[in-house]
């Protein structure tokens, strides 16, 4: 299955430039731990579960899903050794940042540019020593105080730049935050890390050459943890305009919690499964990601600001019964047509969402995962049918 996805997914994202946003998450079963066998330990190191580590492909000019490039299960059936850290990174559950950025490389072998974007769990040293090459990229959140080549270490070498420019973002809701606007300082220069005295591979070059991008929030409201990011990046940063397109490009990291939420609890609630085994559960989840990744696509998609095609979603006989499809969902007057481009994923979209239960007035609530979700298990219900009547021959 997975490979499939890569397979597709190679296929259209020939000649762009695709950043390539990994992040890890678990799958917790306890509440009906008693029935489940080969289930590990997760994150609190009691509950059963597993952990998934997905590769979301995502178009860097539009900021479109465009699919998935890999994913890594795993158990974690024991606790770390007392010398962990001197482990060779291949037996160690970090070398997952490796493997996936390696897989998205495997995937996106016809793309332009491939920029690898992932959060502080990322910072590793192999991997800006091992992944990097002519036409692939990292952009990782800096979690490690390292040792610089100029002297001292990385944190006080950041706040020594001068500042370079101010401007507004918008921070999105968290658990914890509130949406809110925030007044961004941003330095940038080039860096160069040593490799730590702890790196079990003696083989790797003593130093790497990276761009430092560092974003901090100035005047944070009251009781509210000031925003503050630290970027590595192999991408040459010369400008503020180059700088603030690789914190744009940071900020696609969102998408990847979003496909988090529609797999959990604002979609297909894959914690709820009674399936007894771990392999089954393994399998139902990986059906579940791709599902995911398409609802998250339409969920995306749906204003038509990404401005992708729908082929970006569904294949020409897919996109033949949504065409099929569109008369009977929509109504007599203008605000009840679907106001998109024929053939765009908003087009499509509309109609998913349409199947899904949503009246199609611009001024109703937009769609969200839930509604696609729904949309998209009737339009798989619809098709089948539809092609059962054009290739079975009734005598």
């Amino acid at each position: 299955m997975l490979a499939t996805s890569a397979a597709t997914l190679g296929r259209r994202a020939a000649g762009r430039h695709v950043l390539a946003i990994q992040d890890t998450t678990e799958l917790n079963f306890e509440a009906h731990a008693g029935r489940t066998r080969g289930l590990g330990r997760v994150g609190n190191g009691v509950d059963h579960g597993f952990f998934l580590h997905p590769v979301l492909a995502v178009d860097a000019a539009s900021g479109g899903v465009l699919g998935l490039a890999g994913a890594k299960l795993w158990n974690r059936t024991k606790r770390k050794r007392a010398d962990y850290r001197r482990q060779p990174i291949e037996q160690k559950e970090s070398y997952r940042w490796l493997e996936g950025a390696e897989s998205a490389k495997a995937a996106l072998g016809a793309a332009a540019v491939v920029t690898v974007i992932a959060d502080r769990e990322s910072d590793i040293y192999e991997e800006f020593a091992r992944i990097p090459g002519a036409r692939t990229h990292l952009l990782t959140r800096v979690c490690r105080d390292r040792s610089v080549q100029e002297g001292g270490c990385l944190y006080a070498f950041a706040d020594a730049l001068p500042e370079r420019h101010r401007y507004r973002l918008t921070l999105p809701a968290l658990r914890r935050r509130a949406a809110r606007q925030a007044e961004m300082a941003l330095r940038f220069a080039p860096v160069t890390i040593r490799r730590p005295a702890a790196c079990p591979d003696k083989s790797l070059p003593p130093c790497c050459t990276l761009w430092l991008i560092d974003v901090r929030e100035i005047d944070a409201p009251a009781g509210a943890p000031p925003v503050h990011w630290r970027l590595l990046t192999t991408h040459r940063v010369d400008s503020v305009a180059q700088a603030l397109e690789l914190v744009g490009w940071y900020c696609q990291r969102w998408h990847v919690e979003q496909l988090f939420r529609t797999l959990k609890r604002q979609g297909f609630d894959v914690e709820s499964s009674q399936m007894e085994s771990a392999a089954a559960l393994m399998k139902l989840a990986v059906v579940a990601l791709i599902g995911a990744v398409r609802t998250l696509q339409l969920t995306l998609a749906r204003t038509g600001r990404t401005a992708q095609p729908a082929a970006d979603a569904f294949d020409a006989e897919d996109r033949a019964v949504l065409a099929t499809l569109l008369p009977t969902l929509e109504g007599t007057t203008t605000k009840q047509k679907n106001p998109h481009p024929p053939d765009s994923l908003a087009w499509a979209a509309w109609i998913i969402a349409r199947l899904g239960g949503w009246k199609g007035y611009a001024s109703e609530r937009p769609p969200g995962p839930i509604t696609m979700h729904h949309g998209l298990l009737r339009f798989d219900a619809i098709r089948h049918g539809y092609h059962l009547a054009q290739n079975v021959c009734i005598r």
